[in-house]
């Protein structure tokens, strides 16, 4: 019992936050209903795998549906987007924005209801490979170097990182939570107002200018893709906590969705950040 008290004391006082997805294991208790099967670094890592081997289902996915479904429905739409000149169909519009809200719901179900995780996260992965590919094949067609040199990147950012952590460069303690959650809340935050402002007829072109501004939105890209960098130092931390303590098996499907969440956000905002320059270069 003694042992039992011990361990959730470690775990109250040794995780203060963590990625919205890995959130709900910093509350983790002792099961008693365990089977006696603990988690383990090899199961998380090939369960990690796997959720990153679904984006690619559904990256090809939207190549499978652009050479035949889209490609017979006529480019009606021309616009552009941050400098890249678009054409595509109606349809293939609204099944990205249809592919975007469905992978919203999947991460707020795998977020508060964990024990769907296998199939919420699943579909979670395929739909942001989807969206993936519909922005390297299509938003910024022509340029679809930028998708592997974004891959590229992130997997350096992914080695960094795990580097930092497992030589104990970086010490992932209460204070670095701290910091790390408020920088994520200050974001959401600004978000929150800027959307609120933007609603408003007084302050909307004040916040279109800003928001228009290209080192300004240059900025905060790279501030976000620093703080996910630091929550996935955050997630290796609970990853450890979690193995260490011989915590259930079952929980070993939140681990690891929670860590290719943070890998998927990191190379889309490396994405998002080559688009903005080279799409800067091409309208200067």
């Amino acid at each position: 019992m003694s042992q039992l008290n011990s361990t959730q004391e470690k775990q109250k006082k040794g995780f203060f936050r963590s990625n919205p997805v890995m959130n709900r294991l910093n509350k983790l208790e002792y099961d008693a209903t365990t089977d006696g099967k603990a988690a383990a670094y090899g199961r998380i890592t090939a369960k990690t795998a796997y959720f990153l081997l679904t984006t690619i289902v559904g990256i090809m996915l939207y190549l499978v549906l652009n050479s035949t479904l889209f490609a017979a429905q006529p480019q009606t739409l021309q616009f552009t987007y941050r400098g890249f000149q678009v054409s595509t169909s109606m349809m293939a519009i609204l099944v990205a924005a249809g592919v975007g809200i469905v992978a919203i719901v999947a991460q707020l179900v795998a977020a508060f209801a964990r024990g769907t995780i296998p199939v919420s996260g699943t579909i979670y992965c395929v739909a942001q490979g989807y969206l993936i590919s519909f922005t390297v094949f299509t938003l910024i067609k022509g340029y679809e170097y930028l998708g592997m040199l974004a891959l590229g990147i992130t997997i350096v950012v992914v080695l960094s990182m795990a580097i930092l952590y497992t030589t104990g460069v970086v010490k992932v303690t209460k204070k670095f939570r701290l910091v790390v959650t408020t920088l994520f809340a200050a974001m959401i935050g600004i978000s929150i107002l800027t959307f609120i402002c933007y609603l408003i007829p007084l302050t909307r072109p004040i916040v279109s200018m800003i928001m228009g501004n290209f080192w300004i939105s240059l900025g905060m890209t790279i501030l976000s893709i620093i703080i996910a960098s630091l929550f996935l130092i955050s997630d290796f931390a609970t990853i450890d906590h979690v193995v260490e303590n011989h915590m259930p098996a079952k929980y070993e499907w939140m681990a690891a969705f929670g860590l290719a969440f943070t890998v998927l956000w990191i190379y889309v905002k490396i994405l998002d950040l080559l688009i903005q320059i080279v799409g800067r270069g091409k309208s200067s």
